[in-house]
This record gives structure tokens, sequence and C-alpha cells, in this order.
């Protein structure tokens, strides 16, 4: 309760109190009223880059979720144990990596110039784009990067969730004369629906707040192609010393969260199964 308090709540109630104000850091605190939520209203860029964070949300919770429960149904017919575990323990180290060093890792790799996936692409003939340079293909990228790092924990949620279908359930269908694609739509999956829901919310909340590799790799750029809400928070309060209005920006990122989650758990009462 007391990390809780010190960490969550009190840092929380100082940014309301923040975003009445205008303080740069430096000179003590200037009161503004709702001078700051309006300048919200105005913020052509703050809504480029909510559109950003959406777009990798998006691709974020999709790659994840489809990609988690494809890895996790291969391993789970995986008959040798060593074979498993070895191919789960590999899908899972990248996610003890610092995001800073897997940044650097895959700016090199995809870097158009000497990086070795440009390299092998040239040698078959395909043109190598620049992935971190170009507008179009910046973002999808990152969100590339972003699968490779984190996959192995929505994949150990997905092996988890796997583990709590009934076989007695499996085989009954199968008895039944029922197909393997069957058994998967129609046991395996509803029966799975509560994991893909848990793996949906968490990966949206922190794919939402996603800043690490945009201000490593490119910096938000190429044309703020890649800047994220948390990115653009952190430069209004650390570049521009805007730290009032970076407060208000911290309210509408948790206001965006919170209502998407609560629409998600409103939405889950028509997919999710409840056994």
């Amino acid at each position: 309760m007391l990390l809780f308090l010190v960490f969550i709540v009190a840092p929380f109630v100082a940014a309301i109190a923040l975003s009445f104000f205008n303080w740069d850091l430096l000179t003590p605190a200037q009161p503004a009223g709702l001078a700051n939520y309006a300048q919200l209203f105005g913020d052509r860029q703050l809504v480029h880059v909510l559109a950003n964070t959406f777009v990798f949300a998006l691709g974020s919770v999709v790659t994840h979720v489809a990609g988690g429960l494809l890895l996790a149904l291969a391993l789970n017919h995986v008959m040798n144990r060593i074979l498993a575990s070895v191919v789960k323990a590999t899908l899972f180290f990248p996610l003890l990596i610092s995001w800073a060093a897997v940044a650097l890792l895959w700016k090199y790799v995809l870097d158009p110039t000497f990086g070795y996936i440009g390299y092998y692409l040239r040698q078959i003939g395909i043109p190598t784009p620049s992935f971190f340079a170009d507008p179009h293909w910046a973002l999808a990228a990152i969100i590339g990067v972003d699968f490779w790092h984190t996959i192995g924990y929505t994949l150990i949620i997905m092996l988890a969730g796997l583990q709590t279908v009934p076989r007695e359930l499996v085989e009954a269908a199968q008895t039944d004369g029922a197909s393997s694609r069957q058994v998967f739509f129609n046991v395996t999956l509803p029966l799975m629906s509560p994991t893909i829901f848990f793996a949906t919310v968490i990966t949206f909340i922190g794919a939402f707040q996603i800043f690490d590799p945009m201000q490593i790799i490119t910096q938000g750029g190429p044309n703020e192609s890649t800047m994220s809400v948390v990115q653009y928070l952190y430069l209004t309060a650390f570049q521009s010393f805007n730290v009032g209005y970076a407060s208000t920006i911290a309210l509408v990122v948790f206001v965006i969260v919170m209502g998407v989650t609560a629409v998600q758990f409103w939405a889950s009462r028509r997919w999710v199964y409840q056994s």
C-alpha cells in the first residue's frame, strides 16, 4: 500500500494539480486556470501523435494476440519437451533485454546501408527500403521490433490459457467426428476467450504508453510519423519546459486508456465465454 501511494497515487495527484499551473521547472509555478485544457483543443500536433499511438497500439494488439496464439498452438503440439522448452526460452529471452539495447540492435540490423537484412534482400534482387527513414515504413518497422521484443510475454499467457482448456472436451468433440478446425473454433477458441481478452487489455495498455523505441531509433521522425503521445509529453515537459501542459497531456493519456479499457470490458460480455 505504501508503494502504491508513493509511486502511483502521489504522482497522479501531482499531475492533476500541475495541470492548472504554468511551470518551467526553473521558476515558481504560476496559476493558469483552465488554460492548459483549452490548449488541448487547438493542438493539432497532439491529434497527430495520438493517431500514431492508436495505430501502433492496434498493430501491437493484433500482432501479439494473433502471433502469440499461433505460436502457443504450435508449441502445444510439440511432443519433445526439451525442444518446446528451448523454443519458449528463445522467444522469451528478448523480453529480458532492455529497450535501449533492443532499439540500438534493430537500428543496426534494419539499416539500409550496412544492416544484414538489407544485404540479403539486395542479394535476391529486392530493393531495400529505409525502414526507419521512410514515413511509410517507420511505424510498421517499430511495430515489428516491438513484436520481436515482447511476444514472449504474450506467448506465456497464451500457453497458460491453453492449459485451462479441458482435454476431455477436445476428445469428446473429436469422438463426435469434429475436424481439427471445428475443434479449434468451437471448443478451444471459446474457452481461450478470457485469456485472449486479458492479453488484449494488457497489450493495449502497454502499447499506448510506448516511448523507448521511438525516442532511441527515430526520435519521433521522419516528419513525426513515429512520435507517440508519451514521447510528445516528454518533449513538452523536458524540452519545451512546459510541465503544466505536459501534465494535462498525461491526464488525457490516462482518460483514453481508462476509456478504451472500459469499452473492452463492456464488449467482452458479447464474446468472452465465462465457464
